[in-house]
């Protein structure tokens, strides 16, 4: 069997070239991955005749909450978890080799933004902070270091002090990259305000239940006002997934050349969808290797023409129909 590695994953720079290896990456996971195998198995897919990205069963993201997902038997080097209120279960995801996640997410960095060098890394994420497990502290934390940056780093609640080290790189017009999470930045803005176009704002989503959801263009007026630029930066990313996709606007978002984005019909999710129609959304994650690397979420989004996509919500388990073969 044909397992693909890092040089075959992160070299895809064509649609063939994700074919195939989604299909290897299928092959090798429906065999290795017992959750997924049980998944296809009450789903009565015969593997033998997935030979098309079309086919393929995308496990629902809710078995990592109730499932070890791996297809690895090598030892568990890192258990990322999701945020969650009190109460809930969080999702686990396991992780044995976790250069895959350095490598996907030092890549997409670099294919967005370019060489990290060229920015002061400024983090505004306490509701992370404050657990353990975050995957995006992770990429932050190795975001920071590989910026050689000495005023690079991490805010929790000193808004005073993130102002005071914005105020200094506006003015001695230095590149910078705030990334924070939705409610932190809104709190952010309602104390402080600043006129600073060159600085790349980037929401990683998420009020963690301390304010009322707002629409994304209310959203991206109100932090465009406070910061004083032109556009939101976005990233979507999960805990299940070792993978971004980033938006520089308008709440557009384009994957790397390892992920892709497909829809699905709410009502049947065997069946995907068109472009440009609103769907269920399911990630094909290629650096999920060691876990699994298809996942049907519980986002909905469309899907553009150019490949590009946009996440228009979510949507509760109860709407979530055809999607409950759960097993033992």
């Amino acid at each position: 069997m044909i397992i693909p590695d890092k040089q075959q994953v992160f070299s895809i720079s064509n649609k063939q070239q994700f074919a195939e290896t989604a299909l290897q990456v299928f092959r090798f996971q429906a065999q290795n991955c017992t959750v997924y195998r049980e998944f296809i198995t009450n789903l009565k897919v015969d593997i033998g005749v997935v030979d098309s990205i079309e086919k393929i069963p995308f496990l629902p993201i809710s078995f990592f909450k109730s499932h070890e997902v791996l297809s690895s038997t090598n030892k568990v080097q890192v258990a990322f978890t999701s945020s969650g209120t009190t109460g809930m279960i969080n999702s686990r995801h396991l992780v044995t080799d976790v250069s895959w996640y350095e490598e996907s997410f030092r890549r997409a960095f670099d294919l967005f933004y370019g060489d990290i060098r060229k920015y002061c890394i400024l983090a505004l994420l306490p509701s992370y902070l404050e657990r353990e497990g975050s995957s995006l502290i992770y990429m932050a934390e190795d975001l920071v270091k590989r910026s050689e940056n000495p005023d690079s780093g991490f805010y929790l609640y000193n808004h005073d002090d993130l102002f005071a080290q914005l105020k200094r790189k506006q003015e001695a017009k230095k590149p910078a990259l705030l990334i924070g999470v939705t409610f932190a930045l809104l709190d952010f803005v309602e104390r402080h305000s600043i006129n600073f176009p060159e600085l790349v704002v980037m929401e990683t989503g998420g009020m963690k239940g301390r304010r009322k959801e707002m629409i994304r263009e209310e959203l991206h007026q109100t932090l465009c006002k406070g910061f004083g630029v032109s556009a939101i930066h976005s990233e979507y990313s999960m805990t299940e997934l070792l993978s971004q996709a980033y938006s520089n606007g308008n709440g557009i978002f384009n994957c790397p050349p390892w992920m892709k984005i497909i829809t699905r019909d709410t009502n049947d999710p065997m069946t995907l969808l068109d472009n440009d129609k609103t769907g269920g959304i399911n990630v094909i994650d290629l650096a999920n290797i060691n876990s699994c690397s298809f996942i049907a979420t519980q986002d909905l989004g469309r899907i553009y023409q150019d490949g590009s996509f946009e996440v228009l919500g979510r949507f509760d388990n109860s709407d979530i129909r055809g999607c409950n073969l759960l097993i033992s």
